[in-house]
């Protein structure tokens, strides 16, 4: 690598995105849009205009109304066969391999306009397990790699992204002290233990991960409390005789799932969905699930979720409303906080053990931990702080670089490579 030549550090997440460079030892979060060091990891082909939004204009694409299809999620999708699965798009047959790469094109892009410079290497973040399979997790690391390549980059880099929080905020701890990094992103949730042997240094001891995240929540959310409302749960006549069965889980399960939600608009699912309405026991919650495929307002749902999610953590509310007009004026379901706290609390739990496991396989007890620091987005849900927390009752907690520290800390990391 030559002298003069820059890495770009990429924090490429499941819901956000964030690229830095570091300069003078310092790291700088690069701009992607105005006034905003993030951006939205989301695509809106825009089938009018031919043309591709990014981020928030992608968003607002979508809530506007516009013609074209929204993606959201698709990290989730590296190592699936899912990530192989092509469509036409704006007259192009593509695969979510390229989806993928074009958005990171985009950030490529932004980046060098922002920074004046030229980027073709680049150190990216990654969970520290893409999935448990370990076959399936090397996979997902192949995949994104050639995503990388397609968008650009010809020296392509990987650090564990609690790893790169660790380093960035290594200053927290005094030499000596023992701290958790735990990042809850929106795909996956991951621990690294490391200990600190000076003010900027430090010496990473273990890492773990588990394929759980933000968007399981909203998942688990919807399912429960939007999907009845769209006939999860009702009975389905039979086509011959009186008897009746459950409508199938699997389309609720999918119309839950932010990365499956363009794959239901296929033609084979909204057909499956119109066979359910003919012989509903409800047809009136069974045609909104008819209404959704057919206006492709999935994603639709899974904002109202998610910023009701947001909402009733964020304000000591005893409900908010679900707000569901883009599929049926006035329609809405409340969301309590119990319910909220009920619905998250086993993978909270899931997240605190995963953490425990982490310091057992250190041979270390969890009363040994000075500090830990929570990032990602999905760190700030209190179900989880309240989960991790009590099971490391004699440590410090530190959330100021929830949304910043990954990032950083690749930036910082940049320099050495």
């Amino acid at each position: 690598m030559g002298q003069q030549e820059k890495v770009l550090a990429v924090d490429f997440g499941t819901s956000n995105s964030a690229v830095g460079v570091c300069r003078d030892g310092q790291a700088h979060i690069l701009e992607m849009e105005a006034d905003q060091k993030t951006l939205p990891t989301a695509l809106f082909f825009d089938f009018e205009d031919k043309v591709i939004n990014f981020g928030s204009a992608a968003e607002h694409a979508l809530f506007e109304g516009a013609w074209g299809r929204y993606m959201r999620a698709l990290k989730s999708l590296l190592g699936t066969p899912l990530i192989r699965e092509s469509s036409v798009f704006l007259g192009k047959r593509m695969s979510y391999i390229d989806i993928v790469a074009k958005f990171l094109a985009e950030l490529k892009d932004r980046a060098e306009v922002a920074s004046d410079e030229r980027f073709e290497s680049v150190l990216s973040g990654r969970p520290v397990r893409f999935h448990g399979d370990p076959k399936r997790d090397a996979q997902a690391q192949t995949d994104l790699t050639e995503c990388y390549e397609k968008a650009g980059f010809k020296e392509i880099r990987f650090m564990n992204e609690p790893e790169a929080a660790a380093r960035a905020l290594a200053h927290v701890l005094n030499a000596g002290e023992l701290g958790l990094v735990i990042d809850i992103g929106g795909g996956t949730s991951d621990f690294t233990l490391f200990q600190s042997t000076s003010r900027t240094e430090i010496d990473i001891i273990l890492s773990e991960g588990l394929r759980l995240g933000g968007t399981d929540f909203d998942r688990l959310l919807s399912f429960e409390h939007i999907m009845p409302l769209l006939g999860k749960g009702s009975q389905i006549r039979h086509a011959f005789g009186k008897d009746t069965h459950f409508a199938p889980n699997g389309v609720f399960a999918d119309l839950a799932t932010w990365q499956k939600i363009p794959f239901l608009y296929a033609p084979d699912s909204r057909r499956a969905a119109k066979d359910l309405l003919k012989y509903a026991v409800e047809p009136d919650k069974l045609a909104r699930l008819d209404r959704v495929l057919t206006d492709e307002r999935g994603h639709d749902l899974a904002f109202a979720v998610e910023a009701a999610k947001i909402d009733l953590n964020k304000k000591p509310l005893a409900s908010v409303d679900i707000k569901l007009d883009p599929l049926e004026k006035g329609l809405s379901a409340p969301l309590y906080a119990l319910a909220l706290e009920h619905t998250l609390h086993r993978p909270a739990e899931q997240i605190a053990q995963t953490a425990l496991q982490c310091i057992e396989q250190a041979g270390r007890a969890p009363t040994d931990v000075t500090h830990l620091i929570f990032v990602g987005g999905s760190s700030l849900m209190k179900v989880v702080q309240t989960s991790v927390s009590n099971a490391f009752p004699t440590a410090q907690t530190h959330h100021g670089a929830a949304l910043t520290g990954i990032i950083e800390g690749l930036a910082l990391a940049s320099q050495d490579l």
